[in-house]
């Protein structure tokens, strides 16, 4: 992972690499949804608004974003939006499903499906043999189908209706249905994915999907080529910061970094990174640039170390109690305020931190606020987790 005298990449050439890999900068902007899922590896999908807005924030034509959008997920199928890393949903390209079903979902797989026999087996509900039939009956519907949702599984299948009692006499008690626990597990394991939404692009209702087939691939291997496409897209990156996006254990990021004979550099966090043969100097864009970035965009959230394009003392307006972060706005490669859209449709932004910022900064923002405003027309997106900014502005 490199020996002897290790470069240091300080914080300025880590934004300069942020703003070309991640397709920030102006000339780095992609031409479709797949080119900005695979410069970014995942999309954070838990809210299906992010994933357009942090699309339509790279496209050199963000126009096309809705429409683009839908059709890799749902037409073209060129994207996958289904469980990954930290047991969380992504939208990435289905190139990599396999990739990722082998490093992250089976290990995570596992401990949900006992979870879930562990819970109706309390509850006094059927047994595991019961459940295979009724997975097996349900899967099979789906494949009729194509898409469906759980009630209309449920039609097919009526034993997904079946409810059991969970933490029973506990504060957190509460009644779950088969349908709602078993779909999840299965979308972990790999088995079904999100389809399209029941409503509009920012719905949280969807439809489920076979998963697309994939070979199955060795753990190990499939580690090793999820940190090296990571890597390529945020390296530098500590081993704290591997280890949080991946959700995987300090020993397998280690197995993984030595596998893929990672290069290791100097940071000013310590010991960071980075692909072989990136550790060499990489030019920033040359241009300013803004940029107005979703809450939960893989950019803002794709380290846990923050420091180096986030202040801490901005950290309280812009995240909430849970870690997740709002709408951003971004100068440089900084993170220097946040942006909301009102009930009327107008995007508003606020500064939290002016170090540097000009007129031009203001201007380069409110060409972005303008640009989003163009392509999200009148539809209204209010994130899934609120922050204090984002509350503020938005009132």
């Amino acid at each position: 992972m490199g020996e002897g005298a290790r470069r240091h990449i300080d914080a300025t050439e880590r934004r300069g690499r942020l703003a070309l890999r991640h397709r920030l900068a102006a000339g780095t902007r992609a031409e479709g949804p797949e080119e900005v899922a695979g410069s970014l590896v995942a999309l954070h999908g838990t809210d299906p608004a992010t994933v357009h807005l942090a699309v339509g924030a790279r496209l050199a034509d963000a126009a096309k974003t809705v429409g683009e959008t839908e059709r890799a997920l749902y037409d073209d199928g060129t994207l996958v939006r289904m469980h990954g890393m930290r047991n969380t949903v992504f939208v990435f390209p289905t190139e990599l499903t396999a990739v990722v079903h082998a490093s992250t979902g089976r290990t995570v797989a596992a401990r949900e499906r006992a979870r879930l026999l562990k819970n109706m087996a309390e509850a006094g509900a059927p047994d595991a043999a019961w459940l295979t039939e009724v997975e097996e009956s349900a899967l099979a519907a789906l494949a009729r189908r194509g898409q469906a949702t759980a009630a209309e599984l449920a039609r097919d299948e009526p034993r997904l209706k079946e409810q059991f009692a969970y933490a029973a006499g506990k504060s957190y008690e509460g009644v779950h249905t088969v349908s709602t626990r078993l779909l999840r597990v299965l979308g972990v394991e790999g088995k079904v994915v999100r389809g399209r939404p029941l409503g509009s692009w920012t719905s949280s209702q969807f439809r489920w999907a076979p998963a697309p087939e994939h070979p199955e691939l060795d753990p190990g291997e499939a580690q090793a080529e999820l940190l090296r496409r990571w890597l390529a897209a945020c390296g530098p990156a500590t081993e704290d910061d591997l280890k949080w996006w991946t959700g995987w254990r300090v020993t397998g990021v280690r197995r993984a970094l030595t596998a893929m004979g990672a290069e290791a550099v100097s940071l000013d966090e310590g010991t960071g990174y980075v692909v072989a043969g990136d550790a060499g100097p990489v030019a920033g864009p040359g241009e300013p640039w803004a940029a107005l970035l979703p809450a939960l965009d893989p950019t803002a959230m794709g380290w846990q170390q923050r420091d180096w394009y986030l202040a801490p003392e901005l950290r309280p307006a812009l995240f909430d109690r849970s870690g997740n972060v709002g709408p951003t706005v971004w100068w440089n490669g900084r993170v220097i305020g946040g942006w909301a859209q009102r009930p009327d449709g107008e995007i508003v932004w606020r500064l939290l931190d002016a170090e540097g910022v000009g007129r031009d900064a203001e201007t380069a923002i409110g060409a972005e606020a303008e640009r989003l405003t163009s392509w999200v027309g009148t539809t209204r997106v209010t994130p899934r987790f609120r922050t204090p900014l984002e509350r503020e502005l938005s009132a």
